[in-house]
This record gives structure tokens, sequence and C-alpha cells, in this order.
């Protein structure tokens, strides 16, 4: 039986490690041909590895997304490798610790360039594929999104700009077909952490703690959040469009910290 993403084109950043890889391998699973966007080169091919072992086309592009000419060369390699683009998946981002007292103001400027920033130039640059297949955009936000935590003041206000932005293109390319939603995970198992800051020890704790934060008992592993972004990026899910769905043992329903 074909996949939902047979014969499709599939553009995934932050391709790597994390969501993003996982999005990327399942997508492949279902039949997409991929295009990987991310900073390490290696990290990259192995993932491409992988999706050629099932079959299917994968191009890796390595690209810093903090800037922007690269973000160009990212979206031009694409449109290159794949016959259209029917999914674009902004999973790169970054975290890191900090509070109105501690934050730069180049730290708060460059959390916005990658969780922001990034999402809405390769929408951008990317819209003349998306709107000839009328694809679909999901965006990989955070429940720090929806809710305040304390000590990542600027993660939790670039996410939430990304809810925003997530919910206003939605509304402004509803004519053109293609739809943007947003899933806003909890804790997940990734490496998003440990490159905020945390060694070992400490996001093992973490990890730990965070059970008792999410109702249901749990931290959520990779493969659980691309299979809602494959849901909301395939066609089960064609008349939704602008929302920010939580997926985080509802974590986005309590004060728990």
């Amino acid at each position: 039986m074909a996949g939902r993403f047979e014969g499709k084109g599939v553009v995934v950043s932050g391709a790597s490690s994390g969501i993003g890889r996982a999005t990327a391998l399942a997508a492949a699973r279902e039949g997409a041909d991929l295009v990987l966007i991310g900073r390490k080169q290696a990290a990259l091919d192995e993932v491409a590895a992988e999706i050629r072992a099932l079959g299917r086309r994968a191009t890796a592009v390595v690209a810093d997304l903090m800037d922007a000419d690269a973000r160009r060369r990212a979206i031009d390699g694409a449109t290159a490798a794949l016959e259209g683009i029917d999914l674009l998946v902004n999973a790169a981002g970054v975290i890191a610790s900090g509070t109105i007292e501690t934050t730069a103001l180049a730290d708060f400027e460059a959390m916005f360039a990658l969780n922001t920033t990034a999402p809405f130039h390769l929408i951008q640059l990317a819209l003349p594929a998306l709107k000839a297949r009328r694809g679909a955009v999901v965006n990989v936000s955070s429940v720090t999104g929806i809710r305040s935590f304390p000590g990542v003041l600027a993660y939790c206000s670039s996410k939430a700009a990304l809810d925003q932005l997530t919910r206003c293109v939605a509304l402004e390319l509803a004519a053109d077909g293609v739809r943007v939603n947003a899933v806003c995970p909890g804790v997940v198992v990734s490496q998003l952490h440990r490159r905020g800051g945390m060694d070992e020890a400490r996001y093992a704790a973490f990890l730990e703690h965070s059970k008792t934060t999410h109702p249901l008992g749990r931290v959520g592993e990779p493969d659980e959040i691309a299979a809602l972004i494959l849901f909301l990026g395939g066609g089960e899910s064609g008349w939704i469009t602008g929302v920010t769905m939580p997926i985080d043992g509802g974590r986005h329903l309590t004060c728990a910290r």
C-alpha cells in the first residue's frame, strides 16, 4: 500500500536530530522524497543514508539558518532537488536559560533569529513551490508558546511569536490552499536542552522531574511529535489550518513547575 506521502516532496529543517530527524524518517517511510536542512554535514548524511535505505531520495543541505543568504540557498537547493514542495517542516530551534535581568540583548535577538525569523523566511522563500502544490507548513513550536515559564524568557517569547506567525500566515495563505499549522510539544527527549547548556547529570534530573510536571506522567518521544506533524501536513487534515496544537502530556493545562 502506498504511503500518505508517496510522490510528495518534504523539506525538514533541523533534520539531523530530535523531532526533525524523526519527522524526516517518518515521512520517508510514508513514501516522501526529502530535503534535509541542518548545520552538520556528517549528521545530515547519516539521516540521508537511512532514508535512501528505505528506497526514497534524500538531499542534505548544510545551512546555518541564522543567516538569510543560507536560508535562500537552502530553499534554492530544495526546489532544485524536488519536483515540488508539498510540506515544509520548520523543526530547527534553540533554547537557552535567562531572565529579563540576565538575558543579553544579543542573545534575545539570536533566539528570535532561529526560532521565529528563520521559519518566517523559509516559508516566504518556499511560497511559490508551496502554492503550486497547494502544500502545507508545520512549525515546531512549544508549550512555552502557550504558557509562561520562569528562566527561559527569550525561548518563551520566540515560541509565542511563532504561534502568532502560524495563525497569521495561515489566514493569509488560505485562499491559495496552503495550510499552516504548528505543534507545541512539552518536554521531549532530544538534544535541545543539552545544546542549551545542560550537562548529562542536570538533564537526567530534568527528565525525571518532568514526569511530575506532565499530567500523563512521562516525557515525550520524537516519534510521537513526528506522527502529529505528518498528520497536520497530510491529506487527512485538509480542513485544518491555523492551529497551534499542544502535544505535551497535558502540561499546558497545569501550573506545574
